[in-house]
């Protein structure tokens, strides 16, 4: 189900939020005037003054692969913003790269690409119509070229760019997971050149992450999928403190995985789904399970 947000702020001073509504539930049937999404913006409405009204939805989806279907809690997000009353902004946001001839890890898929641009360009043409305009296409970045229609191939040049995915993406998600828990040393290494063992999670039917430790040294872990958006942070931070507890109790590592499989953070939270552990030949593997599926 879809995700939205409210937020009003004075033109003159963005500190100033008048309104502001987090975590509305949005369903498939047209809006009411009872709905709190409608309530929230009609109270933006009998402001007076010079303010910036901003709508943020979080729309999950599905993209293809060999036909079968995959889902992304966070497959698009669409930005409003309506400045006084007179100015209208649409962001259109992808979190997912099935869009491009070269995945996020620079390796080519010209059959997912095939799959699935013409979806998008279906929709940026049903935008543009709606809107009666055509989209201004975003800057560049080091994955893609953005276009009226979807995304031009990349332009990657130089050795910096040639494992984006391990340079940038598994840093950046190490860092939004650790800054969810307070810093501590009392806890296993986060990297490993080993072979890993590791459980599934999964919370009301959708797999989070993958909770894992190393068959060689004192290295333990979680990896969040990111297909699962924000809750598989949310999941992933509660199951390092448990892995910081094990720690606590001087477990090694496999041990470790063996006792936070049986003593989960919370009953009503995520479940280990095996009976026994699975094994990845490398980390770099379990990562890579869990960017993309």
């Amino acid at each position: 189900m879809s995700k939205a947000s409210v937020a009003v702020r004075s033109v003159h001073d963005t500190r100033d939020l008048r309104v502001r509504v987090d975590g509305l539930s949005l369903k498939s049937e047209q809006l009411s005037a009872e709905a709190t999404l409608s309530r929230a913006v009609a109270e933006a409405d009998s402001l007076e003054g010079d303010f910036v009204v901003g709508v943020r939805i979080n729309c999950p989806g599905y993209w293809l692969e060999s036909g079968v279907k995959y889902r992304a809690e966070k497959l698009f997000a669409i930005q409003v913003d309506l400045w006084k009353n007179s100015l209208l902004v649409v962001t259109l946001e992808t979190y997912v790269d099935a869009w491009l001839t070269m995945d996020t890890r620079d390796r080519e898929q010209p059959e997912v690409y095939a799959e699935n641009a013409p979806r998008l360009a279906t929709a940026l043409h049903g935008i543009s119509s709606l809107l009666g305009c055509a989209p201004t296409p975003g800057d560049p970045n080091r994955h893609a070229t953005p276009t009226e229609t979807g995304f031009e191939d990349p332009r990657i040049d130089g050795p910096a760019y040639d494992d984006s995915w391990g340079t940038f993406e598994i840093a950046t998600r190490s860092r939004l997971l650790r800054s969810r828990i307070p810093a501590s040393e009392d806890e296993y290494q986060e990297i490993t050149e080993h072979p890993v063992r590791y459980f599934t999670i999964r919370r009301d039917g959708q797999t989070m992450g993958y909770v894992w430790a190393s068959v060689g040294d004192e290295a333990a872990g979680y990896e969040p999928r990111t297909a699962a958006g924000e809750a598989a942070f949310e999941e992933g931070a509660e199951w390092l403190l448990r892995l910081r507890d094990a720690h606590g109790r001087g477990l090694n590592a496999l041990a470790a995985l063996d006792w936070v499989a049986q003593s989960p953070p919370r009953p009503e939270g995520g479940l280990v789904v095996e009976d026994t552990p699975q094994m990845a030949p490398s980390l770099d593997a379990l990562e890579e399970l869990s960017g993309r599926y």
